[in-house]
């Protein structure tokens, strides 16, 4: 439509003419420096790309391990804290683990007793009976020693000979004596270190003041564990908030159910290597075949080293006194019952309490063993299972995956 000029009318709306007021309206707004402290579209959306291109450049993997590495530090050092102070407080904490260890192989006989007794009545008599066995064990050890003592000394004697002669032919083809000077050389070290060998000795009495120490203070928990310890949970849990106390029950069943199996595994293991090596060494005629099974027992307590050490120690008696052929048997022994305790054993009855792979056992013991001895051997194993055991529950019951029971 022309006008009279001939130039193109545009026609207008209210709609543009109302459009075009707002956006005016807004460039003011947009213009004005104090329109509620905001900044310019403009520039607003230039600081947006660039935080968008700062976190564009860090690469997804690194943000995801440093997130992951920052809390690995933070357990790390809760982890230390907790050996630390368990470190300060080791008897303590050793004979609370004996304690633990004493309930979890008694609480089937307390349980089965108290159904004809009182509860107190069916503990005095559970603890009455293991220390009755065990002194028996003990005296079973020291009549055997007693009995084969003077016959030893007449067998090591002869065996040090064959050795000798042993070590003179190939492949070693050692000059004659070394044996002999190496048994002067320790006459004569402990004869020049004769006040260090008595101050070790007399320490030796304090080392079994605290033996008896943490022995009558894990009985004392044992007995409180065996005859009210439902109690004593039940009591603890209710000292906690509402909210936490169905995960903190999760987590001590669970753990309690671990410690139990792995504690009676283990016992079931160790006797029957135990049983296996008595027989074997009552066999070939090697002397202490009890005190060596006894030993055995006590050292399968530690997972994947203890048994081999303990059969090094009987090869070098069978060595010594019966030469080296029953030796190498005695030697073969060790990977028989390596390989049955590996592949039947560990399966067939720790598998639902312990779901470890070896060298996650073999790692433990280790680093168990390197900072707290013998004793951390021991507990390694039965912590780690512990942990993970809790770690699955936890992570099954918050996936809502947690089987019934």
């Amino acid at each position: 439509m022309r006008n009279g000029s001939g130039r193109k009318r545009v026609p207008s709306s209210g709609a543009h003419r109302g459009g075009g007021r707002q956006h005016a309206h807004g460039a003011l707004r947009a213009e004005r420096p104090g329109a509620r402290g905001r900044r310019p579209a403009g520039r607003r959306r230039s600081v947006d790309l660039g935080a968008v291109g700062d976190a564009a450049a860090v690469s997804p993997v690194l943000r995801t391990a440093a997130a992951y590495g920052w809390r690995l530090i933070v357990v790390g050092a809760a982890v230390y804290a907790v050996f630390v102070a368990l470190g300060r407080f080791h008897l303590v904490t050793l004979a609370v683990f004996l304690a633990l260890v004493l309930t979890a192989l008694l609480e089937p006989v307390i349980r089965l007793l108290s159904r004809g007794m009182p509860r107190w009545a069916a503990v005095t008599v559970g603890l009455l009976c293991s220390a009755l066995l065990l002194f028996g064990v003990l005296s079973l050890i020291g009549a055997n020693v007693a009995g084969e003592w003077a016959g030893l000394r007449r067998e090591f004697g002869g065996g040090v000979t064959r050795i000798e002669r042993w070590l003179q032919g190939p492949p070693l083809h050692l000059r004659g004596g070394t044996l002999s000077h190496v048994q002067e050389w320790v006459s004569r070290f402990v004869s020049s270190h004769r006040g260090t060998v008595i101050s070790t000795a007399l320490s030796g009495v304090d080392r079994l003041v605290e033996v008896l120490t943490v022995v009558a203070l894990a009985l004392f928990c044992s007995v409180c564990f065996l005859h009210s310890g439902d109690r004593m949970w039940r009591w603890f849990g209710g000292q906690l908030p509402t909210n936490g106390r169905n995960p903190v029950h999760l987590a001590g069943r669970t753990a309690w159910t671990t410690f139990t199996g792995y504690t009676r595994g283990i016992v079931v293991v160790a006797a029957t290597n135990a049983v296996l090596v008595g027989v074997a060494l009552f066999v070939l005629g090697v002397p202490l075949a009890v005190p060596l099974a006894v030993l055995e027992f006590f050292a399968a307590f530690v997972p994947l080293v203890g048994s081999p050490v303990a059969l090094a120690v009987a090869a070098v008696v069978a060595l010594a006194a019966k030469g080296p052929i029953v030796a190498a048997v005695v030697i073969l022994l060790i990977v028989v019952i390596g390989q049955l305790e590996g592949h039947v054993l560990h399966p067939l009855v720790m598998s639902r309490a312990v779901r470890l792979h070896p060298v996650v056992v073999a790692l433990s013991v280790v680093c168990g063993g390197v900072t707290a001895g013998v004793l951390g051997a021991v507990v390694a194993v039965p912590l780690v299972s512990v942990v993970w055991a809790v770690f699955a529950a936890l992570r099954a019951n918050r996936a809502g995956t947690l089987p019934a029971g």
